[in-house]
């Protein structure tokens, strides 16, 4: 079915520079023009302040299905879970994770526990509220903010090859960012951001590899915020994407269910992204990010398209996954799998 009715959400905060702002309304503009060509009727909701429930008084939950590309409220940081907690307390079924799992994506000491405690590999930490890291002796290390996305704080510096070194970007950390620092075990291997869609059916899209084949020194080998948001930088115009990343079966194999493994864990929902790293043999899972960038020139896009899907459909696609917990339009996917079924056995 492609003519569910969609509220297309997204955030665009007046506090912005002019050019955030034009990027933002482009993208959304550009999405809600592919979701109609494929069928879709779309309406694009506009968040500016952040009273969500006055942006949304006007629709009915059930007769929409909202694509939450809403990455917080203006002036609220950190506030992705907020908008998921605001749609489900309205009644609204909405693409992406639940907020439980996004409020968990702020806590990176809560995600280390949680995939250790399911034996899925993920790089040693510790985690320092005082610029004093105890016994570590694992170098290099990578010290970063432990309440962040996006790799703010992430820099050359933030590799760190002896413990003065160390000492240092704890204190930089601390200060800088009033919170405390995640310290891990510094994995020097290829890094893959891998994007995964589906609901217990879950499925790996091609895999994206950074090569930081250009550098040689180990502190340049890693994804800065620079290398993300900064073009004309050193890291966003040096490190290369290679898409598919070239792999061997059995190292796709690993990668397929080291990646499902930790998007069920997680309790992911709809689609995902991680950061992981190749070091002898182990894919050691970096980071999950349940509410990834779904821009057309984001990692999730970029990975749909090499799976054949446009833009639009890999949007439609997102859609029909929230739509079968509709309490309407889910009946109705019910209902026309039925049939198809009915119509395969009958041809057959």
């Amino acid at each position: 079915m492609k003519d569910f009715p969609v509220l297309l959400l997204h955030n665009l905060d007046p506090a912005w520079p002019s050019g955030d702002r034009e990027v933002a309304v482009h993208e959304a503009d550009r999405l809600a023009s592919a979701l109609y060509e494929i069928g879709h009727r779309v309406t694009t909701v506009t968040v500016c302040n952040a009273d969500l429930a006055a942006h949304l008084k006007n629709y009915d939950p059930g007769e929409w299905i909202v694509f939450n590309w809403c990455e917080e409220l203006p002036g609220i940081p950190h506030s992705d879970a907020l908008v998921a907690e605001v749609l489900e307390t309205l009644g609204f079924t909405y693409t992406g994770s639940t907020a439980d799992v996004l409020k968990l994506s702020w806590e990176k000491a809560d995600v280390k526990r949680l995939l250790e405690k399911h034996n899925l590999p993920t790089p040693s930490w510790r985690i320092c509220d005082v610029a004093e890291p105890g016994d570590w002796h694992c170098y290099p290390a990578i010290v970063k903010p432990a309440h962040e996305h996006c790799s703010l704080g992430v820099t050359t510096d933030a590799v760190v090859r002896n413990r003065d070194e160390l000492n240092l970007r704890l204190a930089y950390v601390l200060d800088e960012f009033k919170q405390p620092a995640l310290i891990e075990d510094f994995i020097d291997g290829r890094e893959f951001h891998v994007s995964l869609w589906g609901n217990g059916d879950v499925q790996m899209l091609p895999p994206a590899e950074m090569d930081f084949s250009r550098f040689n020194d180990i502190r340049d080998r890693l994804c800065t915020y620079d290398a993300k948001f900064c073009p004309g930088s050193l890291h966003y115009e040096e490190i290369q994407l290679r898409l598919p990343a070239p792999l061997s079966e059995s190292e796709y194999d690993l990668l397929t269910r080291t990646s499902r493994a930790a998007y069920n864990t997680y309790c992911c929902r709809d689609f995902a992204r991680m950061d992981i790293r190749l070091r002898d043999g182990i894919f050691y899972i970096l980071d999950i990010n349940p509410n990834p960038d779904i821009s057309s020139d984001a990692s999730m896009a970029c990975a749909a398209e090499a799976a054949g899907f446009s833009f639009g459909a890999m949007g439609s696609h997102l859609i029909h996954l929230a739509a079968a917990r509709h309490p309407l339009f889910g009946k109705q996917l019910d209902r026309n799998k039925t049939l198809d079924n009915l119509s395969r056995s009958i041809k057959l």
